[in-house]
């Protein structure tokens, strides 16, 4: 059989017929769980595919399974005469598994059994029903009673059986016809086909035969170029079809109106906000019409994104385990009325969209971030909908138009309806009281009109019908653009400059290609960085899925091949933005009123303007006797007439076109041939990219081993999404702490530390849902947790350990016999199990869903790096495993399971805060333990000691300590990573003096430990007399086993990577600062040093600065921690010092600030002071004034304290540059430091004042804990 063409110049593909097969009798559909407990008549029975024409081209092969499926999704209906027999619509979609598309438009309706063993079946299925039924009196008749199917009548009457007597009644059964396309022209396909319904439904005979108009619209209706439109008869008019040209929003042909009627404007907004974060989606209807409607709506808003996912609108029965796909997906559930939601086993909960369309209500899934500026979208969205007549509000005023409403069918299987019923015009009108009332007015004044002289004006009351039809489908159209308008508009409005983001390769397309996995083709942090907070919790995530991934690859391959068309739209957007208003102001609401205006005109003009015309229908060689017409049944088309016959190149826009695409590809292949990728090359690379998704389901072949083999890909796909995640996490943390190495404490913080996170435990959710037996609860990880303390509750029920006394116990008598303790083992060990972590989360009140209860317990595993320990323990109760999952789930294959754990315990590697930083309310209780010096008569003290605790989010106030006891508890909210700690005394009893050597906190529920270093004495009379001291923290490191962790992941990282993870192996007590008693003199440092040392504290400064907010560290570290600004700026002041070799013990710096505020205050009295400048004499007040009221403020402060209030005051104010060379050009400085100081050094100075300067430009603010209640 010889055919037109190439792929693409067809209307139609094939034409199918799907209904009844009389040689395979009644075959039950046993994917219907509830048949037998149905009558015969209201089950559902096996359709298959009676004829399809042609048999096969060759760039679609026929799938005669899927479209079998796809048709009649439910099988076949049967139904007797004096039930409704409503026709049915609906279109669908079978995606391939190379991820490209065919589209079908099925035409259901029922047609007479006249094959006398069919109906003698079917009376015996109702016989063996009713033998059942009083063998079961007991329980069957009352709770079938209560069983009330949707589609028999209302739902308030009583339920009555249906029954068949093949004696009296006539049996029905569903049959469709379909039309297979390349493009979705859902309209003109639904036109073709109920006009075909009509002519063989008519009692006169077509003027053609049915083979005909199939004929014709397989083999010469082409499709219209782009930017066309094109006219076809069918069997009762013509049908009209445009296609959108190059520059053009792509073909979509249903109506979105009907979303928004369905759903109200913003559940339709969070739905798409779900789509573009591509989260697990499910329609849920009786309407496979709304299925396929609210999907097709879904996908086409989000131009020039494309869904990359799973997509299958309409699933069949024999597909609902993909619902187990642990992969993003947009499907549609049909349901029949009888169906109950609560029993739908979805394991994607914890990420699940659920929409149920007939309810009109959308369950959104847990933290989903806003659209930015949604309200002012939702305001845009309304107007355009008010204007057009379209209800805002969901549910009201449902379209009466016959494609847009929920008509149920009499089998609980709705679609669009597609036909009216079979009533004469004469028996409507006779039916109308409203006709009748009219005529009977009519006939009293006098005007004889009678019914039948109405009916006889119908077909003008017909033709304003059809006007007004096509006006409203032109309605639709332009509501369409307008709506697809401001999706894409706020989309490139927030995507605005996303190309200067682009990284572009230096290399050719095919290196691009082979080393694309390991390169950065988007500065994510770059980008986001240049957005403004309130977009984050949405484009952090959304430039993480595979949509925006597949953008930034498009723009990268245009340097090589024509730009994507779809991309090419998207770019001409963004610059007509950037054109009509400035760059910087983002995602504002422009007057498009003229731009829509355009839009319409242009669709109205394209709407009533036919480019092509087709050939008409005609006679077809048939022999005498085919084609025969009887009312009511469609007939068997003749397989010879419809075979495509080389006489039917008649056609010249078919010859036309033909030639058009053999230039075309031969231009395309020219274009290959001066690329330096080979065909096989480019396919090679799609293929891997569609390998990153889950492969399409196939409905051609369902059988175990297709299903174990997708499971498989399933198994895979997770295993390699994380290993890319956990190497993506670690990449990113350490370039943080190659930033920052060895400047402090570094951590990945923020928004972007959020997504990854977020990310991981969205994974983690869909591995657990992945093949479980049940479901229990909307997250899978929590209950598999829930399930496994319960048993290990259930075998040790041993109380937690108490609390030790303070100062008491074996702990206590250790570390005072140890002679150099190691400061972690001084604490009393943590339970580091699942159980006790799970506790500590299950204390948090404001945790309320089983999912956030999940994603707190991962949170809180990695900060602990315990995630991959946590979940070897939990997995490795293989019969708890067994009991919940599924063979062929992940956590069961073996292989695979180790390997996912291995990647998660590289993780191990960096640090993490996810846990700290993210629940701020929350009630933690700290551990501390005072280690004091082991000098005689300096362990203890008889004052009432206190201490104030702060973190970067808060700080406990003052906290009085038991005397005595060198431990305690306290409970608090949330501090943060902690950062000072500021303890003293009263100074009261008989001996007071006590030197404390440092005190370790422990946060008991992430484990996180801090040391703050003290070696100095609290007490009058001692030291600098200070009863107060404010100590850094820094937190204590545990040792991790980098070489398993390094094995794991290193050898897949470039080598600058590797050579920075051995960096970060060194033991943290190389890096942090060590403890510097009393005991142990400081180092002399030379005058290079001392420089390097200021040099280094102010740059630490301005570089936390120039950090993004919400990854700056604690500014008090870098002031007042280890060479820290106070540190280095004492060191200025010791160096040189004259007395120094004699009283080095008995001098403080404060004392020589002491006299040099003497000498201020006595010049100030006296004429030559009055002869300095205003700034000098200002200057000179600013320091006394601050001098005077740190002195004033606090006897209990000593004077290396007020000296770091100062040097931190100054530091805030700016004046530190101002006052070191006011202090330099005192008598002062002269006679107290000798002449190789550093402040009698005139270049070090002026280096010193220059380097100060650097820190005007910043706003310093100071911790509640620096100030200690000073006012200034």
């Amino acid at each position: 059989m010889s055919e037109p063409g190439q792929a693409g110049t067809r209307f139609a593909d094939y034409f199918v017929v799907c209904g009844l097969d009389v040689a395979s009798g009644l075959e039950p559909d046993q994917l219907q769980a509830h048949n037998l407990q149905l009558t015969p008549l209201e089950r559902s029975y096996n359709s298959k595919v009676l004829a399809h024409y042609p048999d096969n081209v060759t760039w679609n092969p026929f799938d005669e399974s899927a479209v079998g499926m796809l048709c009649l999704p439910k099988g076949l209906s049967f139904r007797i005469e004096n039930e409704k027999r409503e026709t049915r619509f609906h279109s669908f979609i079978i995606t391939r598994e190379d991820g490209s598309r065919t589209y079908g438009t099925s035409f259901t309706f029922y047609e007479k059994v006249v094959d006398k063993q069919i109906c003698e079946a079917m009376q015996t299925l109702f016989a063996m029903h009713k033998a059942e039924l009083s063998n079961r009196q007991s329980r069957t008749v009352f709770p079938l009673m209560d069983r009330t199917p949707p589609e028999i009548g209302d739902e308030n009457e009583r339920y009555v059986p249906r029954t068949y007597d093949i004696t009296s009644d006539v049996l029905y059964v569903t049959k469709s016809i379909c039309l297979i396309t390349p493009l979705p022209f859902i309209q003109a396909c639904k036109k073709f086909l109920a006009q075909l319904y009509e002519a063989i439904s008519s009692p006169s005979q077509p003027p053609l035969p049915v083979e005909s108009y199939v004929y014709n619209v397989l083999y010469e209706v082409p499709l219209p170029p782009p930017g066309r439109s094109l006219q076809f008869n069918g069997a009762k008019g013509s049908v009209t079809c445009h296609r959108p040209g190059a520059n053009e929003l792509p073909l979509f042909d249903f109506h979105i109106r009907e979303m928004f009627t369905l759903l109200g404007v913003d559940s339709v907004l969070q739905l798409w906000t779900c789509a573009l974060l591509e989260k697990h989606i499910l329609l849920y209807s009786q309407d496979y019409h709304r299925l396929m409607l609210l999907a097709e709506s879904l996908s086409v808003l989000l131009f020039p994104f494309s869904w990359q996912h799973v997509y299958v609108p309409i699933l069949p029965a024999s597909l609902l385990h993909f619902l187990d796909a642990p992969v993003p997906y947009i499907m549609g559930l049909h349901h029949s009325g009888r169906d109950d939601r609560s029993q739908l086993q979805l394991p994607h909960e914890a990420s699940l969209c659920f929409v149920d369309i007939d309810k009109h209500t959308v369950e959104l899934p847990e933290d989903l971030p806003q659209f930015p500026k949604k309200l002012d979208v939702l305001q845009e969205i309304s107007e355009i909908l008010v204007r057009s007549n379209v209800p805002l509000e969901p549910g009201m005023n449902p379209p009466s138009r016959s494609d847009s409403g929920c008509h149920l069918s009499d089998d609980g299987r709705t679609g669009s309806p597609a036909h009216t019923s079979t009533l004469s015009k004469r028996d409507i009108l006779e039916s109308s009281e409203a006709i009748a009332k009219i005529t009977a007015i009519a006939q009293r004044m006098g005007v004889s009109h009678t019914i039948s002289d109405i009916a006889k004006s119908l077909p003008e009351i017909a033709g304003f019908e059809k006007k007004a039809k096509v006006d409203q489908d032109l309605e639709d159209m332009k509501l369409n653009a307008a709506l697809r308008e401001i999706f894409l508009h706020r989309i490139a409005s927030l995507l605005l400059g996303y190309e200067s983001f682009v990284i572009q390769p230096n290399g050719d397309l095919e290196s691009w290609f082979s080393n694309r996995e390991q390169m950065t083709n988007f500065d994510k942090a770059a980008f986001l960085s240049d957005q403004p907070d309130v977009y984050l919790p949405f484009l952090s995530p959304f430039i993480e899925t595979q949509m925006f991934a597949t953008l930034v690859d498009n723009k990268i391959m245009a340097n090589w091949e024509p730009i994507d068309d779809n991309l090419k739209i998207f770019d001409a957007k963004i610059e007509n933005i950037k054109s009509s208003r400035n760059s910087h102001i983002r995602m504002s609401n422009p007057d498009r009123s003229i731009m829509v205006e355009i839009q319409e005109r242009a669709i109205t003009e394209k709407w009533n303007k036919v480019d092509h015309m087709a050939v008409h229908p005609h006679l077809l060689s048939m022999k005498i006797g085919q084609g025969r017409h009887e009312p009511g049944f469609f007939p068997e088309l003749q397989p010879d007439v419809m075979c495509y016959e080389s006489s039917s190149g008649n056609n010249r826009y078919t010859r036309r076109n033909m030639r058009q695409q053999l230039r075309r590809k031969e231009r395309m292949t020219q274009h290959s041939q001066h690329l330096a990728m080979s065909t096989d090359q480019r396919e090679k690379y799609i293929q891997e990219a569609r390998s990153k998704l889950l492969r399409q389901p196939k409905l051609s072949d369902m059988s175990p081993a297709v299903i174990a083999q997708t499971n498989w890909k399933f198994v895979e796909g997770l295993l390699k999404e994380c290993k890319v995640k956990t190497k993506r996490m670690l990449v990113e943390k350490m370039g943080s702490e190659a930033v920052e190495l060895g400047h402090g404490e570094t951590s990945l913080r923020g928004m972007e530390e959020n997504t990854l996170i977020a990310s991981l435990c969205d994974l983690l959710e869909r591995i657990w849902s992945h093949g479980l037996q049940t479901k229990q609860g909307k997250s899978a990880l929590w209950s598999h947790l829930m399930a496994y303390q319960e048993m290990e509750e259930t075998r040790d029920r041993s109380p937690e350990s108490s609390a030790l006394s303070p100062g008491t116990g074996p702990m206590m008598d250790r570390r005072r016999r140890s002679k150099s303790p190691d400061p972690i083992s001084l604490l009393p060990a943590m339970k580091q199990t699942v159980v006790q972590d799970m506790r500590s989360i299950q204390s948090m009140k404001e945790i309320k869903t089983d999912v956030g209860f999940a994603r707190t317990w991962v949170r809180l595993s990695i900060e602990k790096k315990m995630l991959s320990a946590h979940l070897k323990e939990l997995l490795a109760d293989q019969e708890l495993l067994k009991s919940r999952y599924k063979r062929y789930a992940f956590l069961r294959s073996e292989e695979e399971r180790e390997q996912f754990l291995y990647h998660l315990l590289s993780l191990n590697a960096v640090d993490y805060f996810c846990f700290t930083n993210c629940f701020t309310a929350t009630v933690i209780p700290y551990r501390v333990v005072i280690v004091p010096s082991r000098k005689f008569n300096a362990s203890t003290t008889t004052a009432n000691p206190w201490m104030c605790l702060a973190g970067e989010m808060s700080d406990t106030g003052m906290i009085q300590l038991p005397k005595g006891a060198l431990e305690m508890t306290f409970e608090h909210k949330n501090l943060g990573l902690l950062t000072t700690l500021r303890i003293g005394h009263d100074n009261s009893g008989l001996m007071p003096k006590w030197m404390v050597e440092y005190i370790l906190v422990r946060n008991e529920v992430t484990g996180h430990t801090y040391k703050f270093q003290c070696g100095r004495w609290l007490g009058k009379g001692v030291d600098d007399g200070s009863l107060e001291r404010l100590l850094v923290g820094e937190l204590l490191r545990k040792p991790v086993d980098t070489e398993v962790v390094r094995t794991s992941w290193v050898h897949q990282l470039p080598s600058p990577i590797e050579e920075l993870l051995k960096k970060c192996r060194t033991p943290p007590g190389s890096r942090s600062r060590s403890p510097v008693g009393i005991d142990i003199p400081k180092i002399r440092l030379a005058l290079p040093q001392i420089q390097e040392m200021v040099g280094d504290a102010v740059n630490n400064i301005v570089k936390h600065f120039y950090k993004p907010e919400k990854e700056r560290g604690s500014l008090t570290l870098l002031l007042c921690g280890e060479n820290g600004l106070v540190e280095s700026l004492e060191q200025v002041f010791l160096y040189g010092f004259k007395s120094s070799r004699l009283f080095r013990n008995k001098f403080f710096v404060w004392d020589f600030i002491g006299k040099v505020f003497t000498y201020f205050q006595s010049i100030d009295n006296d004429e030559e002071g009055a002869k300095d400048s205003v700034q000098v004499r200002q200057s000179r007040k600013s320091l006394c004034r601050l001098v005077e009221k740190i002195n004033a403020h606090s006897t209990s402060m000593g004077k290396d304290e007020k000296f770091k209030l100062l040097v931190c005051l100054g530091a805030r104010d700016h004046l530190l540059d101002q006052w070191i060379p006011l202090i330099v050009a005192t008598p002062v400085t002269l006679s107290m430091y000798e002449e190789t100081s550093f402040l009698r050094d005139g270049a070090m100075v002026q280096f010193l004042v220059s380097i100060l300067q650097s820190l005007k430009e910043f706003n310093i603010l100071l911790e509640s804990s620096i100030m200690s209640g000073l006012d200034v």
